[in-house]
């Protein structure tokens, strides 16, 4: 089901406490590996996702990157430029799905890697739960996911409401992009909870987290030793990170230098270990005031 609903009593809801219906069946996405990357705002999940697209691509995958943010900025540095969103397309068509074709709603980025902006309804009218659906089911409708081999839904900030938990659904793992920094960590740990709510009704498991943006990784690893999260990843505050985006490029097409050569085999170290399947991360979250009390320095 791609629509939130709370009036089906007849349909089981879709965990403890929440308003959404479970998934139709016909909406699953099948055959490829499916990763929903979540994190703080801010903290580069766009950077994340597309760089890994983009080294998934350099392993010889068939990728497509979903975005699930209205601002449809998550794909730029793959395509170059701002795409139409879906949500855009189908009311260009007053949502006759018919009436679109392929190459409307679906772009070729850097090295082969195929991208969609969701989109979403103007602030406070509507569920971006809802265009995620809608994007889901244009895709299978136009076949495009018969031929892919991953799919990496971008989503919006560390929303956890029904609507942008929503990847989720159709999910294999999902990963979370943090700093080694409070704010970051802090909604690290409630994005674990929504990841192990959604676990109880589908396949989706948590991954592990990405650390970004910081030199160190202390309180990261010290926040992972305590639950029981795992670190995939570490990808330091490099200027060259920055640059990238500036030139609407990622980093597999920055001017070469060492400390570029080292980020670009983390990516690819990233997206071959989890083609090869990381296996499910068992953590334990805390709750709020006690992640309060546990962060910071001395």
């Amino acid at each position: 089901m791609t629509l939130l609903e709370i009036d089906r009593p007849q349909a089981p809801p879709d965990g403890e406490g929440s308003v959404q219906v479970r998934l139709d069946p016909t909406d699953e996405i099948d055959g490829a590996k499916v990763f929903a990357i979540y994190g703080k705002g801010g903290i580069g999940k766009s950077t994340t996702s597309s760089n890994l697209s983009a080294a998934f691509s350099h392993l010889g995958k068939r990728v497509l990157q979903i975005g699930c943010d209205p601002k449809h900025d998550s794909t730029f540095t793959l395509t170059k430029r701002m795409m139409p969103t879906v949500i855009d397309v189908l009311e260009s068509v007053e949502f006759h799905t018919e009436e679109l074709r392929t190459d409307d709603f679906v772009f070729e980025g850097y090295n082969g890697v195929m991208c969609v902006e969701a989109g979403g309804p103007p602030a406070g009218t509507g569920c971006g739960g809802y265009v995620v659906g809608q994007t889901v089911k244009l895709l299978k409708e136009h076949h495009l996911l018969e031929d892919t081999d991953v799919v990496i839904f971008d989503v919006l900030g560390d929303v956890v409401c029904g609507g942008f938990a929503s990847p989720l659904q159709h999910a294999e793992r999902g990963l979370i992009v943090t700093a080694n920094d409070f704010d970051s960590i802090f909604a690290m740990n409630r994005i674990i909870s929504a990841i192990q709510a959604k676990a109880k009704n589908y396949d989706v498991r948590l991954g592990g987290v990405i650390a970004n943006r910081s030199a160190a990784t202390d309180e990261i690893d010290r926040y992972n030793d305590a639950t029981g999260m795992r670190r995939l990843a570490h990808f330091p505050d490099l200027d060259v990170i920055r640059r990238s985006r500036l030139k609407k490029s990622t980093l597999f097409e920055m001017e070469a230098s060492p400390e570029l050569e080292a980020v670009q085999e983390e990516y690819l170290r990233l997206a071959q270990s989890l083609w090869d399947g990381a296996e499910p991360v068992e953590a334990a979250p805390m709750k709020d005031r006690d992640i309060f009390d546990f962060l910071g320095f001395d």
